[in-house]
């Protein structure tokens, strides 16, 4: 089961990665309900294709009520609603993975002990089990690099690995 925030939900549509990976994920792909509300906004690019992932059931949404460890995990961690909710439901259904690119919700993630994921891993993976061809997979880093805030190391580790040395 994976737990998508905002932002990574977002990366991976703009680089068409997301339905690929959603056709392939052989475990539930979830958001809780302020993610939905971030990524649908009026007029974005990726919101039609969120939109009818989640009316043909290929995306949950899941409610989080939890107030009170919401408002901590923002508070300790200095994140947002959306990565909250996404946390709050990675340790609410154990063995759940946490998809972010945000910084402090890697941090949250890594001191709660919380398996997580980014975008460039996605497509990394996603290149390994040859969903694409190196030289998409490369265009999609382009484009990822592009669209997200990404340090030039990272961008070069990620297109070794793609090239597969």
């Amino acid at each position: 089961m994976v737990v998508f925030d905002a932002s990574t939900l977002i990366l991976l549509a703009r680089t068409e990665v997301l339905e690929v990976l959603i056709l392939n994920f052989p475990g539930q792909v979830l958001i809780p309900e302020k993610v939905r509300e971030e990524v649908l906004v009026k007029d974005s690019e990726e919101s039609p294709q969120i939109t009818a992932m989640i009316r043909g059931k290929r995306i949950g949404v899941l409610r989080v009520d939890d107030r009170r460890l919401l408002q901590k995990l923002m508070e300790d961690f200095n994140i947002d609603l959306g990565e909250a909710e996404a946390i709050t439901l990675a340790l609410q259904k154990k063995g759940t993975v946490v998809a972010t690119d945000d910084r402090n919700a890697i941090r949250a993630c890594k001191l709660l002990k919380i398996d997580f994921i980014t975008a460039i891993a996605i497509l990394i993976r996603a290149a390994e089990k040859k969903l694409f061809s190196r030289s998409e997979a490369l265009l999609k880093l382009d484009k990822l690099a592009s669209v997200g805030r990404y340090k030039k190391s990272i961008i070069a580790d990620a297109r070794r690995q793609i090239k597969g040395g």
